[in-house]
């Protein structure tokens, strides 16, 4: 499948709230539904302060046959990169910049329920090549009780970082469809 590349606002450089904001527009493009959050996501290039895609809930096809779309935000952007580079996900780690971070306006997953990868095994298994992750809130206890995935991306070294001001209004379009 062909992805569209589009065209991405400039930020100013360290505006974490910007990105998020960002992050914010993608997750409004997520579809509700009572069975799960909508969440966007921004990858960026830190040193050269660029965009390298966008993701949101359930915006790409999944990983296996017959999947309809039950990925997430993180995963969509790691998906757009991939094809980019005409590289696979796993492979990643090759050709994502030095210093790159992720805003995600939810924290990782560090389970799914639909038994998909969860987003924290694929920053993980990135070896390093995600910096930083930049979040605008935990995840709800909704579906999977208390998310470990903070714990998990600290644990390996990769600081997770909250972004301040806009927790009310990504929880309110989170749940969307709740």
């Amino acid at each position: 499948m062909a992805l569209n590349h589009p065209t991405y606002p400039t930020i100013a450089d360290g505006n974490h709230q910007g990105y998020m904001e960002y992050a914010i527009q993608q997750a409004r493009l997520s579809p509700p539904a009572p069975t799960k959050f909508c969440v966007g996501a921004v990858l960026v290039d830190a040193d050269k302060n660029e965009i390298l895609s966008t993701g949101y809930s359930m915006e790409l096809p999944g990983d296996r046959p017959g999947d309809p779309g039950n990925t997430h935000a993180e995963q969509c952007c790691l998906i757009k990169v991939a094809e980019k580079h005409n590289t696979s996900e796993e492979q990643l780690a090759e050709v994502l910049p030095q210093n790159t971070v992720l805003y995600t306006t939810m924290e990782p997953c560090n389970e799914r329920l639909s038994g998909n990868r969860t987003c924290v095994d694929r920053i993980l298994g990135l070896n390093g090549a995600i910096k930083v992750v930049y979040v605008g809130i935990k995840e709800p206890e909704v579906f999977i009780g208390q998310n470990k995935g903070r714990k998990r991306l600290e644990d390996a070294g990769i600081p997770v970082v909250f972004v301040e001001g806009m927790q009310d209004r990504i929880l309110k379009i989170s749940t969307a469809g709740h």
